[in-house]
């Protein structure tokens, strides 16, 4: 079967349900480039928002306890799974052993010189580097991109382009946002490396070739059954 000849029912699809955000969203035809992100979370919230990966709903994950901020816009990118090449990356990079991906979509944190009242939109970002994080034992690395078109961030080209006041913002926030004061030395995770665009882009490619191998067969399985 075509991709070409399913595309109409899913363009049907589209128009009577509302797309699964995870799932049901393409990541665009210029990825790694430029990507289709969905924002869970952005900087105002003192709530964690995040998907439902059964339904596709924004939940509630759980109140902000403390003074974290997230620094800048945050999601996942449609259609990619952190696993087994994921987490090979990881390995490789960090020269250890015994690393899991942590079998959720890749997240995104998209930086944005506007105000993005709340989560749960679509936008088109630009990957300029990311960030290697381990969270007990698991590979959870996190996208750094820039609004496409933005008028302040829209000519940063890699990592090198942000300062470095920024980059420790986002390090601080993912570092500390589980931490309970006074158990610092409980913390689970670290960031290992922060890295550029071309690192970036294979992270991204590695996702997509995990959630090809974990979720394949889904589309094609619902196509045949809607073709009866």
């Amino acid at each position: 079967m075509s991709q070409n000849k399913s595309e109409p029912i899913w363009d049907l699809m589209g128009v009577i349900f509302k797309a699964h955000p995870w799932h049901g969203v393409n990541i665009g035809d210029q990825s790694p480039q430029v990507i289709t992100s969905y924002i869970e979370l952005v900087p105002s919230d003192s709530v964690k928002y995040e998907i439902d990966k059964y339904t596709g709903i924004l939940k509630v994950d759980r109140p902000q306890k403390f003074s974290n901020v997230c620094p800048s816009l945050y999601g996942l990118i449609p259609q990619t799974f952190c696993a087994e090449k994921v987490a090979e990356m990881c390995m490789e990079k960090t020269g250890r052993t015994g690393i899991i991906g942590d079998q959720d979509p890749l997240d995104i944190c998209v930086l944005s010189s506007k105000t993005i009242a709340h989560g749960d939109v679509l936008l088109q970002a630009i990957p300029i580097g990311g960030m290697r994080m381990i969270d007990e034992g698991e590979a959870d690395d996190k996208i750094i991109a820039i609004l496409q078109g933005d008028g302040v961030y829209g000519n940063w080209k890699d990592i090198a382009d942000c300062s470095e006041q920024l980059v420790a913002s986002l390090k601080h926030y993912f570092l500390t946002y589980k931490d309970v004061p006074g158990e610092d030395d409980k913390r689970t995770c670290e960031i290992t490396h922060i890295y550029g665009v071309e690192e970036a882009h294979e992270v991204i490619r590695r996702s997509q070739d995990d959630y090809q191998s974990r979720f394949g067969e889904l589309k094609n399985m619902l196509t045949a059954a809607l073709r009866g």
